[in-house]
């Protein structure tokens, strides 16, 4: 079994820079056994970088045709990245990847997957310059994820650390922050088999490494949640960016095997 995968990969219908096919056969050139698409689900707060609703239907469309068009070469697989103030469509997947980019603060949805400069701004309006009170609520609502749905993947837990080696707007060591990110870990427990190892800001050079934090890791392995690797794409040229740095990481972490996704579902395979 070929175990090299990608399952979290954004294309021109949402905020990548290749298309459906030009991503698959990048995966080809690469050696890849399988690819999963996991376009961002329609988000009325951010039109910009989701998918549309008719584009949406069009996305599936388009790789459901695909998975027919290549299946002697590569499997093909249709996901979605479902943000979590959605309000879309969830049947006819093969995965969902559960995520939070924005932040709901009233009636504003607020997006935090920003630069420094900007992540700096949000904590000085709407948490009084406190890093960890933006932290605390972060976790808090991302708990509320399950509430939306029934997904498959966790995506980029700690996102809100994507500038931490940048500037430490809170500190990921301290027993307050810990509390807050394993309320929020504990809340998906036994309810969402997996999360991803996401190497996307290594390859946007935000980070050295990969989400999320060793110190969460440690504590997904101990609460039994198991391990996919993505580069989290948005261009065919980082399809597997990283992975041997997050295999690495996964080792260091006690786990001895990863998730890829088959025709008949999810599958371990060893690191």
């Amino acid at each position: 079994m070929n175990s090299l995968q990608n399952l979290h990969t954004h294309t021109t219908y949402c905020d990548g820079k290749d298309t459906v096919e030009e991503m698959i056969n990048a995966a080809i050139d690469k050696g890849f056994g399988g690819i999963g698409f996991s376009g961002h689900s329609y988000m009325f707060y951010s039109p910009s970088y989701s998918m549309s609703l008719e584009g949406t239907e069009k996305y599936k469309a388009e790789i459901t045709a695909m998975k027919e068009k290549y299946k002697d070469r590569i499997d093909v697989f249709l996901g979605l990245e479902f943000d979590e103030y959605s309000v879309v469509d969830l049947s006819g997947y093969d995965y969902l990847i559960g995520s939070l980019h924005y932040l709901k603060i009233g009636d504003e949805y607020v997006g935090f997957d920003r630069s420094v400069e900007e992540v700096e701004r949000i904590i000085n309006i709407y948490f009084g310059g406190d890093g960890m009170a933006f932290a605390k609520e972060s976790y808090r609502q991302f708990g509320e994820l399950t509430k939306y749905g029934k997904f498959d993947i966790i995506g980029h837990f700690d996102i809100i650390t994507k500038n931490i080696e940048k500037k430490k707007f809170f500190d990921t060591d301290s027993g307050e922050y810990l509390k807050y990110a394993f309320e929020a870990l504990d809340s998906m427990r036994g309810k969402i088999p997996f999360f991803e190892v996401n190497t996307g800001a290594i390859s946007r050079g935000y980070r050295t490494s990969p989400y999320p934090m060793k110190n969460i890791l440690k504590q997904m392995k101990e609460w039994g949640f198991g391990a996919v690797i993505s580069s989290d794409c948005h261009d065919s040229k980082y399809l597997d960016c990283a992975f041997d740095v997050a295999r690495e990481l996964l080792l260091e972490c006690g786990f001895c095997e990863k998730y890829i996704l088959t025709p008949s579902g999810f599958s371990a395979v060893p690191l």
